[in-house]
């Protein structure tokens, strides 16, 4: 009898347990939608369980059956940006989720400049960020932050939960992210959904998935077992993007580079295969995909980041459509790898965005790069895209540019700036075939277009350094 009675009680636990909807923490009250989509929602039930979704913006309800293992997945259509809005899902019982917008959703992630947040890290300030905290209440902003896990094997879920953007939560949130938040809200006044997945410290390869991570070498697999098991391939892709892969969202902002600048060559490969990897995790190939360049530091070794910041600047120029790049080289600091200027990175990031996803017409949304080189005599002219209204250097002398010729040897040159570009030279070389900018770990650049947006260093030769 009292075997019969514990079985009766497990089984009444069972029923309250799952008797009402599971659902990823992306999918809860305050969540912001991708309008004008084709959305896909999923969650657990019992098994074979018919699963009722009605959507309030319009009243329709979408209906499916829960798999022998209890998962479900359906598609909703959305409609133009506003809200608030609710979503009833039903498997007999109501789950209610309410405060739903309609609008546009950005997943952020990287490393620690991506993670830092508005009110910064210790010693390390956001300029200006009190003020903009401050001030920060509104009620079409919204941001979802991953706690920070590791996973060997992909999983489902993960810890966290929309918030509104009011002080208490932007303080705590990626300031590099709000502040490209802040502009898309305020520029195409929808509301903006942010989601931030970052951990600080991270090389690229732990957020690329084990389908597409078998097509890299490691140099340096070894120190990454060592540095821990968020170093690892796979394994922070597994917990911190994963379990949202198919939530539907505009594209991807990435701010990393850091950690691996001591090999630029395999970053190339690996951050087009990141692009490639992630759009197809989402099974969609026009994804937007913009990132920021790592800003100038004074890494006092004798590896030269000018060369990750190529590599960087190699993928955003390659023929892979809807990617950007936000150029970094003004607001670097030297003896601080956390620039403080995260507003300028944002909003940088931000200006892709409105122009080529948006198509905000009139706006200039990247620095200044080279178009065409041409040898004349000992003189060396340049012509850059992004350069239409001109170039400035905001009345200082152009100091960074070095010219070399066939025998390989750089001397920096003098230049000035002329309608068309610029002009260099140099006594030291008769026949200038090469030319590099601002190629150095530490620098600060100086060469700008009229816009204000600052050309990144470059080399317009494939020697080896």
């Amino acid at each position: 009898m009292k075997s019969i009675i514990i079985s009766f009680c497990i089984s009444i636990l069972s029923l309250v347990s799952f008797a009402q909807v599971q659902l990823p923490a992306i999918f809860g009250d305050g969540m912001v939608l991708q309008q004008q989509s084709n959305i896909r929602i999923w969650g657990k039930s019992n098994s074979k369980k018919a699963i009722n979704v009605t959507t309030s913006w319009n009243n329709n309800q979408y209906t499916t059956e829960s798999d022998i293992n209890g998962n479900w997945t359906l598609k909703v259509a959305t409609p133009k940006a506003g809200g608030p809005y609710e979503i009833i899902i039903s498997d007999g019982q109501e789950l209610i989720l309410k405060d739903v917008l309609i609008g546009e959703v950005w997943v952020c992630s990287g490393q620690s400049n991506m993670y830092m947040p508005m009110n910064g890290y210790t010693n390390q300030p956001v300029f200006g960020a009190l003020n903009d905290i401050v001030m920060s209440s509104n009620s079409n902003i919204r941001l979802f932050t991953v706690k920070k896990v590791t996973s060997e094997m992909p999983q489902d879920d993960f810890e966290g939960e929309w918030e509104e953007s009011i002080p208490k939560n932007v303080a705590n949130f990626s300031a590099a992210a709000y502040y490209f938040g802040r502009m898309i809200n305020k520029v195409l006044n929808v509301p903006v959904g942010l989601i931030s997945s970052s951990w600080g410290g991270t090389r690229i390869e732990p957020w690329i998935s084990a389908n597409t991570i078998p097509e890299f070498e490691f140099i340096e697999q070894k120190d990454m077992e060592r540095e821990g098991k968020h170093q690892r391939p796979t394994y922070l892709f597994n917990a911190m993007i994963n379990p949202m892969a198919g939530y539907r969202i505009k594209g991807f902002l990435w701010y990393q580079g850091e950690a691996n600048r001591k090999e630029p060559a395999n970053y190339k490969k690996l951050l087009s295969g990141l692009i490639k990897d992630w759009r197809n995790q989402w099974d969609n190939q026009d994804l937007n995909f913009y990132y920021a360049q790592i800003a100038p530091f004074d890494y006092m070794d004798a590896i030269n980041s000018a060369e990750i910041r190529q590599s960087m600047l190699d993928v955003s120029l390659s023929d892979v459509e809807g990617i950007g790049m936000a150029c970094l080289m003004d607001v670097g600091e030297k003896d601080n790898i956390h620039p403080g200027k995260k507003k300028i990175a944002g909003e940088r990031l931000a200006y892709i965005a409105l122009n080529k996803t948006y198509g905000l017409e009139g706006i200039e949304y990247s620095g200044p790069i080279l178009k065409e080189m041409k040898a004349e005599g000992k003189f060396l002219k340049l012509i850059f895209d992004h350069a239409e209204n001109g170039l400035t250097t905001y009345g200082k002398p152009l100091e960074h540019f070095e010219i070399a010729g066939e025998n390989k040897k750089f001397f920096r040159a003098m230049g000035h700036l002329t309608k068309e570009g610029i002009v260099l030279f140099t006594d030291k070389v008769n026949h200038p075939v090469a030319v590099r900018y601002a190629y150095q770990d530490w620098i600060v650049g100086e060469l700008f277009n009229t816009e204000g947006l600052p050309a990144s260093s470059f080399q317009a030769d494939n020697w080896e350094n």
